[in-house]
């Protein structure tokens, strides 16, 4: 038996029931139960006129509709003090700067509703189907995968066909910069390994055909090296094929570099002395300074030199400290100075030189070595 009292309240609750279910989407209701229903969208038209009050367009932001209001309250407030201010105006601007706002807010919360629904029933791939097929690419059914993993493609092929265009481009233009230099140091490096396997598998290919059976030194022991005997046998083997094959370490030859060129500035400065006159005119002086200050600029490459020289050379004492130009200047004013006292004596007894050259011409000789000995003492210190 069905109970009274949810009948009475059924009676009273259907029309409110009703009324609720025909009420539709943007419709309120007001709080007397007779009153008529009124609608809280506006119509597109005053919409647009809102728009164009505030000088907008639809799809704006909040910032762009607070700053129009802003300006045009400037313009239109009675309180300005602008020449076009109008109290019925600003109350038009006033109108259409709330209603344009709760449009464009409204018209966000029901773009979060549509993305919040699309959500909801968006088709879930199981964690497992990623990881199938297509390189793990994409999302939802397998056709909407297939069609994602081939933009993927393209995408993945446009970019390498991009890098490479970048880098011939930075091969022609940018040939000495250090990513192309590591490019072609590692480029290098994978194609010499590459011939010293490939050289390493002929061999071994001679050795198993039996094309070195037939050597002179087959079967005999090394010679061993005797001057130094904690050196292993094939460190001495393989430096003495490359001493007879002319090969010097970098060091020995930039030392043998570095003291032939200080004997040449040396000389050349010595050369320039000797062809000025003693003492020196003003001409011949601008003359001997030019060359001193080419002299100076010879010493700084020179020094440049020695530093690289002393970053590579493997012993220490091998080490050399840099040439001081003025001393060497000294150097060379007192060889100078030397070489006109001894062609002072010679002028100065030419009779009793003749003599001895006849009696003991052995003696004009070794004062000649001697004078070259010391004038090249002073050279070489």
């Amino acid at each position: 038996m069905i109970n009274p009292t949810f009948v009475k309240m059924a009676q009273i609750l259907r029309p409110y029931l009703i009324s609720a279910l025909l009420i539709p989407r943007g419709v309120k209701m007001l709080s007397s139960p007779g009153s008529r229903m009124i609608s809280t969208h506006k119509s597109k038209k005053k919409i647009k006129e809102y728009y164009r009050l505030l000088d907008l367009r639809e799809g704006c932001s909040v910032d762009d509709i607070r700053e129009s209001f802003h300006k045009l309250a400037k313009l239109y407030h009675p309180d300005s003090g602008s020449n076009n201010a109008n109290s019925a105006t600003f109350i038009k601007i006033e109108e259409a700067y709330r209603n344009v706002l709760s449009h464009v807010i409204a018209q966000r919360q029901s773009k979060a509703e549509d993305t919040e629904d699309e959500e909801k029933f968006k088709y879930n791939t199981p964690q497992h189907r990623h990881y199938l097929s297509f390189e793990g690419v994409g999302f939802g059914t397998p056709s909407q995968r297939e069609k994602q993993y081939r933009q993927f493609r393209a995408d993945r092929a446009t970019e390498q066909v991009m890098e490479y265009q970048r880098q011939k481009l930075e091969r022609e233009h940018f040939a000495n910069s250090l990513t192309v230099k590591d490019v072609r140091q590692s480029k290098e490096l994978k194609i010499t390994q590459a011939i010293e396997r490939l050289v390493e598998d002929l061999i071994q290919e001679s050795m198993a055909k039996g094309d070195f059976d037939n050597l002179s030194g087959k079967g005999k022991p090394l010679k061993k090296f005797s001057g130094c005997s904690y050196i292993d046998p094939m460190t001495h083997n393989l430096n003495r094929i490359l001493i007879d094959n002319g090969y010097q370490p970098e060091w020995i030859l930039m030392q043998k570099e570095i003291r032939d060129t200080i004997e040449q500035l040396r000389e050349a400065l010595l050369v320039c002395r000797k062809k000025l006159g003693n003492p020196l005119t003003p001409g011949e002086q601008r003359q001997w300074d030019h060359v001193c200050k080419q002299f100076q600029e010879n010493i700084q490459k020179l020094n440049k030199r020695i530093s690289d020289f002393n970053l590579i050379v493997p012993i220490l004492t091998r080490q050399k400290v840099h040439f001081d130009a003025q001393k060497e200047m000294i150097r060379v004013q007192k060889i100078y100075e030397a070489f006109l006292e001894a062609k002072e004596i010679t002028e100065e007894n030419p009779t009793d030189i003749s003599q001895e050259e006849e009696k003991t011409p052995t003696v004009k000789a070794g004062f000649l070595n001697w004078l070259n000995l010391y004038l090249w003492k002073f050279i070489k210190i």
